[in-house]
């Protein structure tokens, strides 16, 4: 129920081949006790925000994970704080995906940075992929 929560708090705010923005405006659920943003939020984000540049570019299924990391810099922020992100997928294979995301603050200070590396070899054979769809716009 509280991944639900989190999902629904989060808002695309831009998405292409290859690139998601997001925000998310923090409330009382993604603290820790010090009342500011739980590093578990944030790595929720980076696992979501992977998965999210994987399908932009155009696999269905995203894969699996393999490998999850996080950078804390600053605090996040508290509750009525906003986090943004920015998420790329940097190398799209056969095998696997690896994504990096960077998180700010509305006044462009980094809070962390993560990377995604997710296996997508099964992901491939869905058939609701649009892939060879979105390599035909780039022409």
């Amino acid at each position: 129920m509280a991944s639900l929560r989190f999902v629904r708090s989060l808002r695309i705010t831009a998405a292409r081949p290859g690139l998601v923005n997001f925000e998310l405006d923090i409330q009382k659920q993604h603290t820790n006790r010090l009342n500011i943003l739980h590093g578990g939020t944030i790595a929720s984000m980076v696992d979501l925000g992977g998965s999210l540049a994987v399908a932009s570019r155009g696999l269905f299924s995203t894969g699996v994970s393999t490998d999850l990391n996080v950078t804390y810099l600053n605090s996040g922020g508290k509750v009525g704080d906003r986090i943004l992100a920015e998420v790329k997928c940097d190398k799209f294979g056969k095998t696997l995906a690896f994504t990096s995301i960077e998180f700010t603050n509305p006044n462009g200070h980094v809070v962390a940075r993560g990377s995604h590396t997710k296996y997508v070899t099964l992901a491939w054979k869905d058939p609701q992929n649009i892939v060879e769809e979105m390599n035909k716009t780039k022409d």
